[in-house]
Parts: C-alpha cells; structure tokens; sequence
C-alpha cells in the first residue's frame, strides 16, 4: 500500500458574507477533492492538545500521530534540523522573523513577504553585528529564521507575531514565566531593540522602502525549546520509507525526526506562486519508491493571514487543479494500492488572519476501499463522514490500520 497525506496548511476557515456565507473551501472549484471525498470517507480531527496554541508546529506533530506534550520542544529546534544546525545539549533555538513594525506596531508578521536573498542579507548583517558566545543566527526562508541561544532557558512567554497584527510590540515582548528565566528573556528583548536601531538604516530596507514595499526593521523570536526526542514514523507505524516535500524548514525538520528523506522543489516558495506541478511530480515520483510522502503546501495559510479570501479560494483551487488531479491521475492505475488523505492542519480564517483550534475536515480515500455518503470537501459535509470526530495520533492510526 501506497499512502500519501496532501496536506494544505491552514485551507480551513468561517463562513466569509462577501462569499454568500461559504467557506473558502466550499466556493473555492474543486472537483477532484471533491471526487475523493465521494469515493472515500471523510471526518474532522482535533489536532491541537488541551493547553497548546494552534501553531503549525503543534498541528502538522498531531496530525503526524506524535503525543505533543512528550516531544514538543519548540518550532525552531524543529526547523534547526531542516537546516542542518545542531542543537547541543544546554542550546536553546528559536524561530526568528524578520517583521515589520509601523509607529512602534506590528504591521505584518513577514516584512511584506520579504525574499529570501533580501532577508539573508540582513540575518548575515545581525549576525556580524549581535552574533556572540551566547547568540547565532542562522538565515532561512523569506521571513523564517533561527536563533540559537547558549545557556537559554525556555521557561518563556513568547508570543507569535502573526497572532498579534496591529498591537504595539512593547505590549508582547517576551516575559519569563519563572524567576530563572529572566535573564533569557531580558537578553532576547535587547537584541529585539538592538535589531531595530541596527536594521532601520540598512540598504536593504532602504531600498524596499523606496520600490514601495515593508522593511524588515525588527526581529522577532518565538517558540523556544531544547534538541527533541521522537521516534521516527517507523517505530510509531511500521513505515518502511517516507518522504517530505514542503518549501519550509519547520515540515522538513519534522519530517527528519520523523525519518522522512527532504525532498527540495526548486520554485517552492510556500506562497501562492509556489511551484504546484513540480511538488506534485516530486510526490508521484517519491511514491514510485517510498510507503509514504507528507507534501505540505504552505499558500492558503499565508493567504489566511493576509486576511484575503479571495487569494484563499484561489489556492485552494491550484491544490485541486495543480496538485489532488496531477497525483490522482497519475496514480488512480496503479497495481498497487493507493491511500490518499487530504486535510489542513488547523484553520486559517480569514476574519481573524490567525490560527484557531477547531477540528478541521479529512477525508481519506483508498483506491482499494469503501466509501460513506459524503460528497463533497468541506468544514460541515465533512463532519457527517464515518469517521465522525478523531483526536490527534487517531488519525494515523486511522490512516495506517489494516
């Protein structure tokens, strides 16, 4: 058995009034979702444990099958394995954005989706200029970045910046939640007021501020945490050989942990221009050889955030058209058997441009199985599917049982 999870980040919404009271999903043209859903069987999983916020870190873990709250240790430890920077033990790593602030606010959570060449720059910068014993920064992907902290401890309240567009950046610097912690949280404020003296002069800024665009004038970490211990997806689930194809480094660290092979798609770019065609051919050519493939696809929740549903529905209808129908087509005569599972790992909504907690749609369809009544994708169809309301590692085990 083949078995491959398309996964569209984020794809979950609300009812939006300007698309007649219908979800992304449910206005977005999707036949072949569509069709899956039909000749498969579909249901809503929670993917967020009591006590967590809806981060794709948290998500994409459960939906993974990981107990969360035995392996978490932050988003950017995760996304450290991705770019082949080592956690040592008594290292701390952390996601670190670039963003940008307008009169002393968090106008955007990406410096206007700044690009990776621009953002490297200004991370090479900061490393020269703060970089020391105690702090490294190491350039991601557009506006994802890592810093690593010797001696950090995590016992933090770091706060997300695309939860909090429009409040003051003073209102959620980062505070210790114990008293051993201060001195962490009182070191990672500075470098935030140092980047931002540092970074507002810059040639880079300078010139995105003249072509019109945001500058990416402050840094922001986020989400810290020591070196994980998991199990890789063949000790959960028996899984001989797997992939993961995603344009961001924290699916690909997960996916190392996991002991998925990287797959890299030239054009990737986990926006809505990304290379659809190319990750869908990655992932039929993956399957050729592998038991399993994990291909994230990044863009509706960008679009989320942008607060754009609009774009929303159109990215759900390039996974349709560029993605679920490339995949099926390709894979619907095989001798072997297929399982295909689509869902998103939290919703995006467009109304709040954050994540929340609430289950969200999947259907599961297998080119050898049966199917229930549900006939097309959605956040409500969905829910009357077979598989009623699973929780967490419930799905693989769902996905994977004989």
């Amino acid at each position: 058995m083949k078995t491959i999870i398309i996964l569209g980040d984020g794809m979950a919404d609300e009812p939006i009034e300007a698309l007649g009271n219908k979800t992304p999903l449910q206005a977005a043209h999707k036949p072949y979702i569509d069709l899956l859903a039909a000749k498969g069987k579909s249901g809503l999983l929670d993917t967020i444990p009591t006590g967590f916020k809806p981060g794709s870190e948290i998500a994409n873990l459960s939906v993974l099958g990981y107990n969360v709250p035995l392996v978490f240790e932050g988003r950017g430890s995760l996304e450290a394995a991705s770019m082949d920077v080592d956690i040592a033990p008594g290292e701390m790593a952390m996601r670190c954005n670039v963003i940008c602030i307008e009169n002393c606010k968090i106008k955007n959570h990406s410096a206007g989706h700044i690009s990776t060449e621009e953002a490297a720059e200004l991370i090479r910068f900061l490393e020269k200029e703060l970089g020391d014993d105690i702090a490294s920064f190491y350039p991601g992907v557009s506006y994802r970045h890592l810093l690593k902290i010797k001696g950090g401890n995590k016992n933090l309240d770091c706060t997300a910046p695309h939860d909090v567009i429009g409040t003051p950046f003073e209102d959620v610097l980062i505070k210790a939640t114990t008293p051993d912690a201060q001195e962490t949280a009182t070191y990672l404020n500075n470098l935030i007021l140092k980047s931002q003296e540092l970074l507002k002069d810059h040639p880079v800024n300078k010139k995105r501020i003249a072509e019109g665009k945001d500058p990416a004038n402050s840094i922001w970490p986020w989400s810290p945490g020591y070196r994980p211990e998991m199990q890789t997806l063949q000790e959960l689930y028996g899984i001989k050989s797997g992939s993961v194809i995603s344009a961001v480094d924290l699916i690909m660290g997960i996916g190392k942990y996991a002991g998925l092979k990287l797959i890299h798609v030239e054009g990737a770019t986990g926006l809505y221009d990304t290379n659809y065609e190319g990750k869908a051919q990655a992932a039929i050519d993956a399957l050729k050889n592998d038991d399993f493939v994990y291909l994230h696809i990044e863009a509706s929740d960008e679009a989320g955030h942008e607060g754009d549903f609009e774009l929303k529905t159109k990215t759900i209808e390039y996974l349709d058209s560029r993605v679920v129908k490339t995949i099926y087509e390709a894979t619907k005569d095989w001798d072997e058997p297929i399982t295909i599972a689509i869902l998103p790992d939290h919703p995006t909504p467009c109304h709040l441009r954050t994540h929340t907690n609430k289950p969200v749609p999947f259907l599961i369809y297998r080119s050898d199985g049966d199917a229930d009544s549900v006939q097309v994708y959605d956040e409500f169809e969905s829910a009357k599917g077979d598989f009623g309301i699973l929780v967490g590692h419930e799905f693989m085990d769902t996905l994977f049982s004989k």
